[in-house]
């Protein structure tokens, strides 16, 4: 009875969708827009954020439009992208789990963009519906997108992807014996393959939009092998000397406040002189760099064709992560079904999963991830990584190009507004012309950062704190004040402001300051039980 009432409900909000659609037909169109997602990567990894990585496509993006400093996500991944396509926080927007989707009585994002006019289309890694139905009813082809590309699940073998589809139907047969496949590339071929449609069934008459959800540089490390051999030796110096240059540079760009310390090396991280397997250790961040440069090159791709079709000055582009450089070892016996015992290129070749320093990174036959010292790196500034509510786990960069609407003048520019990613949603319908305001008689609960990237208006302090409990964090930030929390673990309190790395705890300086900012967190927690408004 319950599966056939949220059905009715989504049925209604369809037809609304669907008659709003119509209205929109007459509406101003709006800017093209292409989100891009990538995953579990930290806040220095790219050049233009202070980062050695070759990522010349995204710096590009970023001297010609904005970079935001202050920009946070959830710590894991399905949570921020729940609020990405719902504008609430994850507690809100879910069931009662991921498994069980989004709630049938919320409009998605690409369900409202449609309402406006938009096409929509998705390509990549999706994590927001249970992953043993691929035509089940919280699928993106059922979520509001025309036409998806990609995986349910939260990992994925780069090279043969598990429950590959295309709207709802298994497509593994464009991997199986290929050695040529690699999830990223393809994610890219579909993406610019919906454009494309796009193009020719509505030739310029309606705006589109595109949601790239990559899975670089998730684990495990897989890459093409010229990928990693361009940075062989690169990584020699280990993780203390990267993380010094990285902070150096992020302090010289601006990125950070030149008065904030480096953080110190976590205690169970060795200094790297001191570590047992260098040489495999740098292959793991080799592999890595690999990953991300590969991704970078495939959004070059997406921008040299919205150039060629002529639509890139009117195109609003976003680029942010998922959360922060995830530090997990993964042993040899963690394996679901996204692990084989063979390698799928016609070869059979045994597949070795785990962190097995006799095991080379970056082939179908690893299975690994990079771990606790380079995930700190990454991470640089900042402590503590992905899962936890620190800013190593949600500070992201947030790349905007919109060159219609962005000043030359201020092209390149850093933006200070803080922003999260329940943020997205009203900013995105807000430059498609449409509403802003919320999901029916539930507000947002982010607003709308157009003025912040059109540079017209001031967008002032916000009314409103930004809350997080997720996995092994929970928080609260307020202005330049922040609580958070490692598991069941007293409160930190930290001034941002002047300590933006959390290395001075006040808690005990402030008491009242923590009981009311606990308070507002209980209080939160509360308002946002996974039940029905």
């Amino acid at each position: 009875m319950r599966a056939l009432m949220e059905w009715g409900l989504r049925l209604v909000v369809a037809l609304l969708v669907a008659l709003g659609g119509a209205v929109a037909a007459a509406a101003e169109k709006g800017p093209n827009i292409v989100l891009i997602v990538s995953d579990d990567m930290g806040y220095s990894d790219l050049g233009c954020y202070g980062g050695e990585i070759d990522t010349p496509n995204l710096d590009a993006l970023a001297l010609g439009g904005l970079r935001f400093s202050n920009y946070y996500v959830n710590n894991m991944c399905w949570p921020t992208r729940a609020s990405l396509m719902t504008g609430l926080y994850p507690r809100s927007a879910f069931l009662s789990s991921r498994a069980s989707g989004i709630r049938p009585e919320w409009i998605t994002l690409p369900e409202a963009l449609k309402n406006r006019g938009y096409g929509t289309y998705m390509a990549g890694k999706w994590h927001l519906s249970d992953s043993s139905q691929d035509d089940g009813p919280g699928a993106p082809h059922h979520q509001g997108f025309d036409q998806f590309y990609g995986t349910l699940e939260g990992a994925s073998d780069f090279f043969a992807p598990y429950g590959l589809q295309l709207n709802g139907r298994r497509v593994t047969h464009e991997w199986e014996n290929r050695p040529d496949y690699y999830y990223t590339d393809a994610i890219t071929d579909y993406g610019i393959g919906f454009l494309e449609e796009h193009r020719q069934a509505h030739r310029g008459k309606r705006p589109f939009f595109l949601y790239l959800a990559y899975n670089a540089a998730h684990w495990p490390l897989h890459a093409r092998p010229e990928d990693i051999a361009r940075y062989r030796g690169k990584y020699a110096m280990g993780w203390d000397e990267l993380r010094r240059e990285r902070h150096r540079r992020l302090k010289e760009i601006g990125m950070v406040d030149p008065a904030w310390p480096l953080t110190p090396r976590p205690p169970n991280v060795p200094a790297w002189e001191q570590e047992e397997h260098p040489d495999w250790q740098q292959r793991r961040m080799e592999v890595y760099a690999a990953q991300i440069t590969r991704m970078d090159h495939n959004i070059g791709r997406v921008v040299a064709r919205l150039k060629a079709m002529g639509i890139f000055d009117e195109t609003l582009i976003l680029f942010q992560h998922d959360n922060g450089g995830c530090h997990v070892e993964y042993p040899p016996e963690r394996t679901g079904s996204w692990t084989r015992p063979f390698t799928t290129d016609g070869r059979r070749l045994p597949i070795r999963p785990g962190n097995l320093p006799t095991v080379e990174p970056g082939p179908q036959t690893s299975f690994q991830s990079y771990g606790y010292g380079w995930a700190n790196a990454s991470n640089t500034p900042f402590r503590l990584y992905k899962q936890f509510d620190h800013e190593g786990g949600t500070r992201s960069p947030l790349i905007v190009s919109w060159p219609r609407e962005i000043d030359s003048g201020r092209t390149g520019a850093i933006v200070r507004t803080f922003g999260h990613a329940i943020d997205m949603m009203p900013t995105l319908l807000a430059a498609a012309g449409g509403s802003d305001g919320g999901q029916g008689r539930v507000p947002f609960e982010g607003r709308s950062l157009l003025p912040a990237i059109r540079g017209r208006a001031f967008l002032g302090a916000r009314a409103r704190p930004l809350f997080w409990a997720h996995s092994q964090g929970r928080a609260v930030r307020f202005g330049d004040w922040k609580l958070v929390a490692y598991r069941k673990r007293p409160w930190e309190l930290y001034y941002l402001v002047q300590d933006g790395v959390e290395l001075n705890d006040v808690a005990d300086v402030y008491p009242g300051k923590v009981r009311e900012m606990a308070a507002w967190h209980a209080a939160w927690v509360e308002r946002t039980r996974l039940r029905r408004p």
